[in-house]
């Protein structure tokens, strides 16, 4: 059964920075391109980052390129999300999947607030 479970969301103060991580099983996750959602309250999903199977090429949406980064680590079946010069719009339920994203398998997510 594939799974995903997120972690390392937090209340934080604008300008904060938070590490997120995703750890995923019953899949070939070595093999796979993956991804970060976010949604925040009342809105549709949002795509914001993607990472190859080998984790040599990235992507990232305008809204958080240059305070993104994500990584892969292909031994632990995990990616992570670091999270730089968070903004209050940034506040979301953020979620990790395959590349495109696959709608069958979500996680429970993890909560990100920024606020003061």
């Amino acid at each position: 059964e594939v799974q995903f479970v997120e972690s390392g969301g937090d209340m934080v103060q604008p300008g904060g920075s938070l590490r997120l991580s995703c750890v995923a099983s019953g899949f070939a996750f070595t093999n796979y391109d993956m991804s970060w959602v976010r949604q925040a309250p009342g809105k549709g999903p949002e795509w914001l980052s993607a990472i190859n199977s080998n984790g040599g090429v990235t992507d990232y949406a305008h809204s958080v390129k240059g305070r993104f980064s994500i990584t892969k680590d292909n031994a632990k079946n995990t990616i992570f999300l670091q999270m730089n010069n968070l903004k209050p719009e940034d506040t979301a339920i953020y979620y990790c999947n395959e590349d495109p994203p696959d709608a069958d398998y979500w996680g429970q997510g993890t909560q990100v607030t920024v606020s003061s």
